[in-house]
């Protein structure tokens, strides 16, 4: 999911939270990938992103990501 597509989900009816577990763990459940992605849990594949601000106060902050974590590696870091 694209970031910008999080402020439609919000402005056309879901929470700030349903809009986020959309893309994660319904995402997964939909492809049937639950027991692999979707949920940060031991043995589970996950890429990690953060925001400075609260997106459940403010959707649009998933648009302005600060850090990025891939595969265990640390790909984009602006919070030093």
């Amino acid at each position: 999911m694209q970031a910008r597509e999080f402020a439609y989900l919000v402005k056309y009816g879901m929470t700030p939270a349903q809009a986020i577990q959309t893309a994660t763990t319904a995402a997964s459940e939909m492809m049937g990938w639950q027991d692999r992605v979707g949920s940060i849990e031991k043995g589970k594949f996950a890429d990690i992103i953060a925001v400075a601000g609260d997106p459940l106060n403010d959707i649009t902050e998933l648009e302005r990501v600060k850090f990025v974590m891939k595969g265990g590696q640390v790909i984009h870091n602006d919070l030093k």
